[in-house]
């Protein structure tokens, strides 16, 4: 444990959901380049992306997502999933807003008491994120442990005091800070078993193949 300093913020209550991303998307988002940065701008350009991994168009324009049970409509009220940092950090710009830091969501995940009991992860059995219940408190913080992986706006260092361990833990951390971003909260893919309020996922900006969203902040 240390010591941050933690000014005074908003996080939004739930994940961004398919919905709102596709209002992003539907208002240029994507060709929009005041909202990027710059390498992530450059890398859309360059792979051609117009929307998060595995969504497609039909002949009809309706809007569908390839998930575990194979292609099917969009769900809308679920939380968008499989974007990469510059995607994420370009809705919150485009929204007003930004991404959080770490310590941001795990202030937040404390005062909200967040514990993965009745979150949806592996164990739930449905492989893919799930909607808010439409009677969730709004007085409450939700989602914030399963479903998505969130990115945050906070490098993936050390923190104050670490030192490398010997063998095969300290290879695996030690080696990979450097040129990532901290991801929060565990995923529809993560054993219940694993997680905990301070667990700390790590990725590379561009990578959009595991279940990661986001949640905005300011």
């Amino acid at each position: 444990m240390h010591e941050v300093l933690v000014a005074p913020f908003e996080l939004q209550n739930r994940l961004v959901t398919n919905a709102d991303y596709l209002q992003f998307i539907e208002a240029g988002g994507y060709q929009q380049f005041q909202f990027w940065l710059g390498e992530g701008w450059d890398l859309a350009s360059r792979e051609g992306w117009t929307a998060p991994l595995y969504w497609s168009k039909n002949a009809e324009g309706q809007w569908l997502r390839y998930g575990p049970t194979g292609l099917e409509p969009l769900k809308l009220a679920a939380p968008v999933s499989h974007i990469s940092f510059y995607e994420a950090d370009a809705y919150a710009q485009w929204a007003g807003a930004r991404l959080p830091t770490e310590a941001e969501w795990e202030t937040a995940a404390r005062f909200f008491q967040a514990t993965p009991q009745g979150g949806n992860w592996l164990e739930t059995g449905y492989f893919d994120p799930q909607p808010l219940a439409t009677d969730a408190d709004p007085s409450q913080c939700h989602q914030l442990l399963g479903d998505c992986w969130e990115w945050t706006y906070s490098a993936y260092h050390p923190y104050p005091g670490y030192q490398r361990a010997a063998g095969a833990l300290g290879e695996y951390n030690g080696k990979f800070m450097l040129n990532q971003l901290v991801l929060r909260g565990g995923s529809c893919a993560t054993p219940e078993s694993h997680i905990r309020v301070s667990y700390r996922n790590f990725f590379h900006a561009d990578k959009r193949w595991q279940f990661t969203g986001l949640r905005l902040a300011r």
